[in-house]
């Protein structure tokens, strides 16, 4: 799992005219982007970072001299190392480490591949995409998902909808 870069941002596009971009964050704030002063394997270098007040950021790199080239940065998106990542505590997971999963049930029947984690308010729901390209949610918790690993999930009986 540490090999893989995690997006923790994306460029909304440019603000002001001096450079700046607006910030879509992918973490928890602003302060999950304070710990780190490079991304996208070192070619952008930040400079300023602040909280818009509206859940996203505004960021200065210093590669970026003025609106024209912030403007041509829209749609790009901040990775960092996943080694760079705070470690995590028994339990605990970070999105990117579960997309790409096999899934399996817990009789070891294959059920496709974890392809998008959500948190619509009452918890993280992964969604598993089958081979025939039918989709269908899991909720991230114990009795639902009872093992996970750098491998695979364990979708429990009754949770792998037809």
């Amino acid at each position: 799992m540490t090999g893989r870069p995690v997006t923790l941002a994306a460029i909304s596009g440019a603000h002001g005219v001096g450079g700046e971009v607006r910030l879509k964050l992918f973490g928890e704030g602003v302060d999950s982007l304070k710990a780190h002063r490079a991304f996208n394997d070192g070619t952008l270098t930040l400079q300023k970072l602040k909280d818009d007040g509206k859940g996203g950021a505004i960021a200065r790199f210093a590669e970026v001299a003025d609106r024209t080239a912030a403007e041509k940065l829209r749609g790009t998106v901040l990775t960092v190392p996943r080694a760079s990542l705070p470690p995590l505590a028994d339990g605990e997971y970070y999105y990117a480490d579960l997309l790409g999963l096999a899934a399996i049930s817990t009789e070891g029947e294959a059920l496709g591949t974890c392809i998008a984690v959500e948190n619509f308010g009452a918890g993280d729901v992964i969604e598993i995409e089958r081979p025939n390209k039918k989709r269908f949610m899991v909720p991230m918790r114990l009795e639902a998902v009872p093992e996970w690993d750098s491998e695979r999930l364990v979708i429990a009986a009754g949770y792998a909808a037809d």
